[in-house]
């Protein structure tokens, strides 16, 4: 069945259908699928957001509750949590995602089932019963035991097209030997831009690399595949993906897409904004800064920092740089790096917060690059505010979203592993001088365009959240 035969709904299904949203309990994740939250609520439908009580927690005391969904008119949406079966002080970090999932697999699956149940039965308050529920395609647990209670799922992939379809084909390059990679092997030949975890495996049974296909293979399972991205951007990954899941929803970028909301999308963040950088901006000439950001899984060490950092300074460039309070591995931060941000700060060539609102940040006219970790979030606000990008890629689907910016769609610059003080001090000023940043511009500027295409009325992506939402409705039962 294709995704046009949900286009008739049942008569008076709106009213009474009702989406439970599932992501998993990352920065990344939280952040668009909550912008899908409040896209569907705008849509008439009624959302329960369902978070860890660890992230939840940390949500609210980021937001004080403005940035949160439901501020306008219809249905707003619900929150609800269950704990992730880890202590509080247990770091929720790149390093250890497995052992995050093993705990939401073996301690929260029960409670995700009994909630599921209070809200088919309609006791979730005064909502409908829930009718439909969308979870992040790195949880099949999710998808199995919502459909195991009569309840349809769908499955939330938050990286690119282009990555999930390098994941499907984890099994047959095992198969034929490309995996996993021999020490020393050319990195670039012959498969170009593989994730992190591809190319740190040593063995077939590599558990991440193992959890990567499963979780991907079991989303052909769910009743649709819902993707941040656009056609524009990853025609072929898309093409790909439908062979194998027909019902493919290309919806994103999902902060951009309004679909008749005047309001501004949600922000999920789990630290708190430091606004002062804002109106340090606002004093900087246009196009002069270098916004810096490694994301909200990143870490690196004392060496990597300080390389980073006198590439900067090096540069001559201002630069805005976000440090978050676990950026640096523990016991790395000294007094030494602490002056150095002083004295950049007292010349007021730089700036550091711990943490920035990054839309409103690369929408600023004073930014000229993003230097990145090339998650896929941050990519896509990189896109539509056509800012160029440096990228240094980190972990997971990273290294393949530096691929696609720098050799794809042109643009940006690929660092790879490296963070030399001369590779950074010369990326910056390749992208930001001279005729190169000239055409990076150019080509950043046009990408924009036809992304942002994509969002608005009569363009690919609105079309298919369109679709996306009658299919939803389709599936409310009646009561």
């Amino acid at each position: 069945m294709t995704s046009d035969s949900y286009v008739t709904a049942a008569a008076g299904a709106a009213a009474s259908t009702h989406v439970l949203i599932f992501p998993f309990p990352a920065q990344g994740h939280l952040n668009c699928m909550l912008q899908l939250a409040e896209l569907l609520a705008a849509a008439d439908i009624h959302v329960t957001f369902l978070n860890t009580e660890y992230n939840h927690r940390r949500l609210l005391r980021s937001s004080s509750g403005n940035s949160l969904p439901g501020r306008g008119p219809g249905p707003k949406v619900q929150f609800r949590a269950i704990a992730d079966g880890l202590p509080d002080d247990r770091a929720r970090s790149a390093a250890r995602l497995l052992e995050l999932d093993a705990s939401l697999r073996a301690r929260s699956s029960q409670a995700y089932r009994d909630l599921l149940v209070d809200l088919r039965e309609g006791s979730g308050g005064r909502a409908p019963r829930v009718t439909c529920v969308i979870a992040d395609g790195i949880m099949p647990f999710a998808i199995d035991i919502a459909e195991e209670l009569g309840i349809p799922a769908m499955a939330f992939r938050t990286p690119s097209a282009s990555s999930v379809w390098a994941y499907y084909c984890i099994p047959k390059l095992l198969q034929s030997g490309e995996l996993p990679i021999p020490e020393g092997a050319d990195l670039d030949e012959p498969i170009r831009g593989l994730p992190s975890f591809c190319r740190e495996a040593r063995s077939s049974d590599d558990p991440m690399l193992r959890f990567v296909a499963e979780v991907t293979a079991h989303s052909a399972r769910a009743r649709a595949f819902i993707l941040n991205t656009c056609e524009h951007l990853e025609p072929s990954a898309l093409s790909s993906i439908r062979a194998r899941m027909p019902v493919t929803y290309a919806v994103g970028p999902l902060h951009a897409l309004r679909s008749g909301s005047e309001s501004a999308p949600a922000r999920a963040s789990l630290w708190r904004e430091d606004r002062t950088c804002v109106a340090w901006l606002d004093g900087q000439p246009e196009r002069s800064v270098v916004y810096v950001s490694f994301g909200s899984f990143a870490v690196m060490s004392r060496k990597q920092f300080l390389e980073f950092w006198r590439g900067l300074v090096g540069s001559g460039r201002r630069f805005l740089w976000v440090v978050r309070p676990d950026l640096i591995e523990e016991g790395g931060w000294t007094d030494e790096m602490e002056s150095m941000i002083e004295g950049a700060r007292d010349r007021d060539r730089a700036r550091v917060v711990g943490w920035a609102p990054q839309r409103e940040v690369l929408g600023h006219r004073a930014v000229g690059c993003f230097m990145t970790h090339s998650g896929w979030n941050s990519t896509l606000e990189s896109m539509v505010e056509g800012v160029p990008m440096i990228c240094w890629p980190f972990f997971a689907d990273q290294q393949i979203n530096s691929r696609f910016v720098s050799e794809v769609w042109r643009i940006g610059l690929d660092m790879k592993d490296t963070c030399e003080r001369s590779t950074v001090e010369r990326m910056v000023r390749e992208a930001m001088e001279g005729d190169a940043a000239d055409e990076l511009r150019r080509s950043a500027k046009a990408t924009a365009e036809a992304v942002r295409k994509s969002v608005e009325e009569g363009g690919s992506s609105f079309a298919a959240f369109q679709r996306l939402v009658q299919h939803i409705k389709s599936l409310a039962r009646p009561n």
